[in-house]
């Protein structure tokens, strides 16, 4: 496979062998580090300015940590080059060699194709049209596992404290894990048995039901939770983090209990962003446990 060097620049062929030789002493995860980090430190004004965008547009912490990633992995598979002097043949180059060489799935694909396009057209101010046929990564043919009712039962049964609330919250209520995790206890209305989802799939809100099995343990999990915040608040923290446009509107509301996230992180830690400290909801993995359901033995 050939790689141009430039917009008009001539092709020569890509020596991946030696490179590959030259640094397989080192381990893979701390060849891609070091790798990045030089691509950073050489193309870091168009880098910041990627970020900046991505700020401006109000866009979420999730897509900048994924889009910054996949420019520098681009600019590094070009061979460091000024990613301006690119044109399409090497954004289908890269493309293709995600899903044939590093056996990508198309989810990912997809991400690194919408994360060199945000990165182009907005950024760069160079639009990159119509791409036209190349070779896409294959999705998987599976039917989903749908459990049975005593098969979620038995899984949930296995689990204790906030994990196993927050699974009954997504069984009986219907709610997908990030929306769970996202919670603020504003948005759980005791009163009318309902939750309040903001911001869900599509930039909609929408209300699910309360499951009333939840109603006590959760009322004594917020009071626990409140505690905690009430706390943070005598040690000078307690401000959680609100989208921009609602901290302008409301300066107070971040330090407001009815702000708080309901499941929060179980420590503080520094907003990557703002660089204030704060207290985060908690993290998705602490839920995305499979958990094997053991066959009774046969007698």
């Amino acid at each position: 496979m050939t790689r141009s060097t430039g917009l008009s620049g001539s092709s020569k062929p890509c020596d991946c062998s030696a490179r590959l030789s030259r640094a397989a002493d080192k381990p893979q995860h701390q060849r891609n580090t070091h790798k990045l980090s030089k691509i950073r430190e050489k193309h870091h004004t168009v880098l910041n300015n990627l970020q900046s965008e991505i700020r401006r547009r109000g866009y979420s912490i999730r897509t900048e940590q994924a889009y910054e990633p996949w420019a520098c992995r681009f600019i590094a598979y070009c061979e460091n080059a000024d990613p301006r002097s690119l044109s399409n043949k090497e954004i289908l180059s890269f493309l293709e060699y995600l899903a044939v060489q590093r056996k990508v799935g198309a989810s990912t694909q997809n991400q690194a194709l919408n994360a060199l396009v945000f990165f182009y057209e907005n950024v760069l101010n160079q639009p990159i049209g119509e791409l036209g046929d190349f070779v896409r990564a294959k999705r998987p043919r599976k039917l989903p596992v749908v459990l049975s009712r005593n098969e979620a039962q038995k899984l949930i049964g296995g689990l204790e404290g906030v994990s196993k609330l927050m699974a009954e919250l997504l069984y009986g209520a219907g709610m997908r894990l990030m929306e769970c995790v996202r919670l603020r206890v504003l948005d759980v209305d005791f009163g009318y048995s309902q939750i309040i989802v903001r911001n869900a799939k599509g930039g909609k809100d929408r209300v699910v039901p309360l499951p009333a099995t939840v109603v006590e343990r959760l009322q004594n999990h917020l009071l626990e939770v409140k505690t905690r915040f009430e706390e943070d608040k005598a040690r000078g923290f307690g401000a959680v983090y609100l989208p921009d446009a609602l901290s302008r509107k409301y300066p107070n509301a971040p330090t407001e209990w009815k702000w708080q996230y309901v499941f929060p992180s179980g420590r503080l830690s520094v907003d990557p962003r703002s660089g204030k400290t704060r207290r985060r909801h908690i993290h998705e993995n602490g839920l995305q446990i499979r958990k094997r359901l053991r066959k009774p033995r046969s007698k």
